[in-house]
């Protein structure tokens, strides 16, 4: 490990500290709904790293005082205060500015090492902090050596070479737990909504033919839930809820795809049967639920689509990236899937113009919203800084997702 940096380059300009939570932000009084405690530890149920420091490696400190630094990337603290005192009694934050976050600014403060010897990287809040652009070879190889976590806001980690960061010994932890609720929620909804025409009813309310005309016609095109293959593409945190829910609530059967089979247990508690291939999965499925990482590479495919059943359907909450986009809308113009439900797509914020002509009809296109709730919000903030305080105290990270890229100071 390099020689601690301790104070910052005499040529650097000043780095504010944090100013979270921010002025006159709290959690918001324009609800009645009344929040849910932040999440602090891993829910029951939901799995967690078995990834830990073999010890309490000493942690340099920083430009501000004699405590670990942690660096403190986009917006304010908005929802945890109390989280946010204990965090700020153990380490100093430093909250680069926003023309300091721009990538050629963010590069040369690295470089020159205007920050120290951090510890930690630490983005709470989603949509902000992501300035600088991907964590690619070029950023991640300007940290310095004392970094040992990456705590992020946010379930998808596309935008981070969380390999390049493992090897580099730092532990990426993003939010997934916390937005697992909302984005499950939210599935529910879109799996609705492809049996359900739901795009088709909303879009023909505004004028009375198309009422009557939907009134008459959309019957035929409607089915029940209970007793459609429900198949999900991966069976993390959120799987495991829309697994749960659907089964339920609506009496699906429950099939899944994951690169690692559940326990046995888990199965039997959510009602989810393995199988062994995705092909396998596609061609039994009514509905299928992508709700797997980005780095699952594409998955619906010209191939792949000829395993689907004729008239299924399809649900994207995961990435876009997943999903060849244009042989999804030539499928549903061959009637080969009934309808679709993306709330994400391949080049954000534009929609594939193929798709689009389907709006309103045979498919359910939202703005990546899956997770955006106040609930995740208050989540993410808690997550984060709990995966830190962990992981700089010696403990296991709450949500590691590179825990395997380690390099050998970590044990499993």
């Amino acid at each position: 490990m390099a020689e601690p940096t301790n104070t910052p380059m005499p040529t650097a300009p000043p780095t504010p500290r944090s100013t979270s939570p921010a002025p006159g932000l709290t959690r918001p009084s324009s609800t009645n709904l009344s929040l849910p405690k932040p999440i602090g530890m891993p829910t029951s149920g939901l799995a967690t790293s078995s990834v830990t420091f073999a010890t309490p490696l000493p942690v340099p400190g920083g430009p501000l005082g004699t405590k670990p630094v942690v660096l403190h990337i986009g917006d304010p603290v908005r929802y945890n205060p109390e989280t946010y005192t204990e965090f700020t009694t153990q380490f100093d934050v430093v909250r680069p500015s926003a023309d300091e976050r721009q990538r050629p600014a963010f590069i040369q403060a690295l470089k020159e090492k205007r920050w120290g010897e951090f510890s930690a990287i630490f983005r709470p809040f989603w949509g902000t902090g992501g300035e600088m652009g991907n964590w690619d070879k070029e950023l991640v190889d300007l940290l310095p050596e004392s970094v040992r976590v990456f705590a992020s806001a946010g379930t998808g980690f596309d935008w981070a070479d969380t390999k390049l960061l493992g090897e580099r010994g730092i532990l990426y932890c993003n939010g997934g737990l916390a937005a697992a609720e909302a984005v499950s929620d939210f599935a529910i909804a879109m799996i609705i909504s492809t049996f359900r025409a739901l795009p088709y009813c909303i879009s023909s309310a505004p004028s009375a033919p198309s009422f009557q005309t939907c009134h008459a016609t959309a019957t035929q095109r409607a089915h029940n839930l209970r007793g459609r293959v429900l198949g999900l593409v991966g069976l993390g945190n959120i799987g495991q809820l829309i697994a749960a829910k659907a089964r339920l609530a609506f009496g699906m059967d429950v099939a899944y795809f994951d690169v690692e089979r559940k326990p046995a247990a888990l199965e039997m508690k959510l009602g989810a049967r393995h199988t062994d291939s995705l092909e396998e999965l596609l061609r039994e499925a009514d509905c299928v639920v992508l709700c797997t990482p980005a780095d699952a590479g594409e998955l619906v495919t010209p191939r792949s689509l000829q395993w689907f059943k004729v008239g299924a359907r399809l649900v994207n909450v995961a990435r876009g990236s997943l999903v060849d986009e244009e042989a999804l809308a030539q499928a549903l113009e061959q009637g080969r899937l009934s309808s679709v439900a993306l709330d994400v797509h391949s080049d954000e914020p534009n929609v594939h113009p193929k798709l689009l002509q389907f709006a309103g009809d045979r498919a359910l296109l939202t703005c990546h919203n899956a997770g955006g709730t106040v609930e995740t919000h208050v989540g993410f903030e808690e997550l984060a800084m709990r995966n830190i305080m962990a992981v700089l105290g010696g403990g296991e990270a709450i949500t590691p997702v590179n825990g395997q890229w380690l390099r050998s100071k970590v044990v499993s």
